[in-house]
């Protein structure tokens, strides 16, 4: 029999997945667990298992702060997954709409802002510069200022946008100063 794991080895493992979630569970007061558990689907002599991230996702809509703890350690992950870009984009929309604790806001503010002096702004970055104007970035400015990725158009893109958030620009910012 052929299977097709989408999920990966170590940390990112249904198993270490599940683990994690009912060790934040435990850890951040969640009283009823959510029942994490890939889509399979067989077929003949062939299985495929998809990724433990999308009802991670679920859950971090649903309001789960354990599911929004592991969502904020997968956007903190360089390795690439399969189906990394969707999963990684549909994870900062979640977070977006999550009401997250501070610690996640700033591991969240820290990631973005290492990710964009590093110059290291793959697809998913338009939703994570998303997710950090919603949570906010005004203490880290000086420091992401100081360190623009001149060398990277792309990157700068990125930088002008949260310049521009950062002056409270008519153009990004409803109603200007």
């Amino acid at each position: 029999m052929l299977i097709h794991d989408y999920n990966g080895k170590g940390m990112w493992s249904v198993e270490a997945v599940q683990g994690r979630y009912m060790e934040y569970c435990g850890r951040l007061g969640v009283e009823i667990p959510r029942e994490l558990l890939p889509k399979i689907y067989q077929r003949q002599d062939v299985t495929w298992i998809y990724p433990i991230m999308e009802p991670v996702i679920e859950g971090i809509k649903a309001g789960d702060t354990a599911c929004a703890t592991l969502g904020v350690e997968f956007m903190e992950q360089d390795t690439t997954f399969p189906f990394g870009r969707v999963l990684k984009s549909n994870t900062a929309r979640a977070l977006k709409r999550a009401d997250l604790s501070p610690a996640l806001k700033t591991r969240i503010r820290r990631r973005v802002a290492a990710m964009l002096a590093a110059g290291n702004t793959p697809r998913e970055f338009k939703e994570y510069a998303r997710l950090l104007r919603k949570v906010g970035f005004e203490e880290f400015w000086p420091r992401m200022s100081v360190t623009a990725p001149v060398g990277n158009k792309y990157a700068m893109r990125y930088f002008a946008y949260f310049r521009a958030i950062q002056e409270r620009s008519a153009s990004v910012v409803p109603g200007g100063r």
